[in-house]
């Protein structure tokens, strides 16, 4: 599985399945909040978690941009039984607006580097190269920080997603932006990665404000194609970028849904025959997009709106999960606008979407959710951060067991 992806510690049971009229009217919030473990709260505005084990432990660690700090940290998972303890962690550069940042060998050294990517004023992608020494990985002197200069100042990058585009040399960098310009395109890995000035810029589709990039075979070909969430103007939507069979041909874009609705952060769910059968969508209101491919590798998509329950935020992100260990997948969902409402909360699928408290009514504006049995007790936990109240980057211990 490629490091980028969100690590599932136990599989995927049961696709979810249609669902019925008493979606209807949304459900109240049942049940105690979840214990809440800080991993680290030492700055301010922790914009997403993105998850690789970069000590080679077997256990997964973090990297944050820290948006308003202007902070990249990386934290090393010091193991099941101090997992619920602050984690060891360094400031690995300071840039500014961080949005995303990202773990990847980008130079082959066998160590992980980090990839930010910076909106606002920036407008630049850095590169935070790690130190070869892996003893040195929580030494802030050991690292260092260079502009990735194709992108400087040339849009305001959102996301970034390392991967094997070209099948030539290195790591390439797909990466996606918002407003004026954007665009979702790749930088192309010279020969020498650590040649910067040489990597070059391909965009592929023009944008609004992308949220999600997620690599995954969405017609079961065998390789891996692009699935993308744009939330703004008159292209937005859920739609994925074929991977064509010739390096320099065109990425076809395959649309998917939600082009009436703005898009937040998506998860996408396998089929059984293969390829990808279904996408959810967090909405920036209060409701869930669930999309159905109709039959097996084709465009044609159905949607159902699934209503928040009463006293959340809006919606922001969404992952697919057994949460509490019956054999059927959940719905697990994070909020921003979640003043004196509920910012994360899961849904028990398939049939009686019951509503059930994770965060309670702390914390406003949470990011992107990571499922993950984060203590090793055999549930799936909720790996997330917040960023208006400063709850920082946090994960909640599921009680299933």
């Amino acid at each position: 599985m490629s490091m980028n992806l969100v690590l599932r510690s136990i599989p995927l049971v049961c696709l979810l399945v249609p669902l019925h009229a008493h979606l209807s009217e949304a459900a109240v919030i049942e049940g105690e909040p979840w214990n809440r473990h800080t991993i680290d709260a030492s700055s301010q505005g922790a914009d997403g978690t993105r998850l690789a084990d970069a000590n080679g432990d077997g256990h997964p660690d973090i990297v944050t941009g820290w948006e308003e700090g202007g902070r990249i940290r990386a934290y090393l998972n010091p193991g099941p039984e101090k997992v619920k303890d602050p984690w060891p962690g360094v400031t690995i550069g300071t840039v500014a607006s961080p949005e995303d940042a990202v773990f990847v060998d980008l130079d082959g050294d066998g160590a992980l580097d980090v990839v930010s990517s910076c909106e606002g004023q920036t407008k630049t992608v850095f590169v935070h190269w790690a130190p070869a020494d892996a003893d040195s990985y929580l030494d802030p002197s050991a690292w260092t920080t260079e502009i990735l200069p194709a992108s400087e100042s040339l849009q305001r990058w959102m996301f970034c997603l390392p991967v094997q585009v070209d099948g030539l040399r290195g790591v390439d960098l797909v990466v996606g932006s918002k407003n004026e310009g954007a665009a979702v395109g790749w930088f192309e890995s010279p020969e020498k990665s650590r040649e910067l000035d040489a990597w070059a810029w391909h965009p592929l589709q023009h944008a609004g404000w992308i949220m999600s990039l997620i690599p995954v075979d969405m017609d079961g070909d065998g390789d891996e194609d692009i699935l993308v969430s744009d939330r703004r103007g008159d292209r937005r939507g859920v739609y994925w970028l074929e991977r064509p069979e010739g390096g320099d041909a065109e990425w076809a874009r395959r649309d998917v849904g939600g082009g009436n609705h703005e898009i937040m952060f998506i998860t996408a769910v396998p089929a059984a025959s293969g390829g990808i059968g279904t996408v959810c969508a967090s909405v920036s209101g209060k409701y869930l997009l669930k999309l159905d491919r109709e039959n097996d590798h084709t465009d044609d998509w159905s949607e159902t709106q699934i209503p928040f329950p009463e006293q959340t935020g809006t919606g922001k992100a969404v992952e697919v999960g057994d949460i509490d260990l019956d054999g059927i997948d959940d719905l697990v969902l994070s909020c921003e606008n979640a003043e004196d409402a509920h910012g994360v909360f899961w849904l028990s699928g398939p049939e009686s979407m019951e509503a059930h408290a994770i965060s309670g009514l702390v914390g406003t504006k949470y990011d992107l959710v990571v499922l993950h049995d984060m203590d090793a007790d055999g549930d799936l936990d909720v790996l997330t951060c917040e960023e208006r109240e400063n709850l920082g980057v946090i994960w909640y211990e599921n009680p299933a067991r």
